[in-house]
């Protein structure tokens, strides 16, 4: 049972995709009026967002499992970039001094 209350990102993006075709078919071919018309394309949006939403958690998924390569020698870490979080931390002289060896190394 819990099977069916938690599908996996691939069913999700499926479903969601027939979702958003059968809105889709429904507005080309009946054209309903008026406030229906505003509702299907909303829902049609919606499934649509979620499909983009479950492909782009199943890319993460899969892309998480790929092994991390070890840095070249001379090149930086991932994630070893300057956020604002640490510039507020660093006076401005350790910053200058990390951006100039950022510099130096991306230059080679």
């Amino acid at each position: 049972m819990s099977r069916i209350l938690k599908p996996d990102a691939r069913t999700v993006a499926v479903v969601a995709a027939l979702a958003t075709g059968a809105v889709l078919v429904a507005l080309v071919f009946r054209h309903p009026a008026g406030i229906l018309t505003v509702g299907l394309a909303l829902l049609g949006v919606l499934f649509a967002t979620v499909t983009g939403t479950a492909l782009a958690a199943l890319r993460e998924r899969d892309s998480g499992q790929a092994p991390a390569a070890a840095p070249q020698p001379g090149q930086l870490e991932p994630g070893s970039f300057l956020d604002a979080d640490t510039l507020d931390a660093l006076d401005s002289a350790a910053v200058l001094s990390r951006l100039h060896r950022m510099r130096e190394v991306s230059d080679q």
